[in-house]
């Protein structure tokens, strides 16, 4: 009797549905450029997130991540300016009477 050797089965269990295996490239930079660039990153995350679903690539939660950071720093950039804004349109007069 010759035996032959069998390769074992993989024991793994495979996840329900389809699992994307790209990460897209525009939710990536999007991410990055919403530290850098708040602005640019919260546009590029708005235009990753349906490309993402799209292309069944993953992503979409770094693309979601880059539009909550991207929108968060640019209102507290905003926030900043206005009120440096209105302290600067009320400081008194720097003019010095002798």
């Amino acid at each position: 009797m010759s035996t032959q050797y069998q390769s074992p089965q993989s024991s793994v269990p495979q996840p329900y549905g389809s699992v994307p295996h790209r990460t897209n490239t525009l939710a990536i930079i999007s991410l990055v450029a919403a530290f850098v660039a708040p602005l640019i990153g919260f546009i590029l995350g708005l235009v990753a997130m349906p490309q993402a679903r799209r292309r069944s690539e993953g992503g979409r939660g770094l693309a979601l991540a880059a539009v909550i950071v991207g929108g968060v720093v640019t209102l507290l950039y905003i926030g900043l300016f206005v009120t440096i804004a209105v302290l600067a349109a009320n400081a008194p007069d720097p003019t010095y009477s002798y």
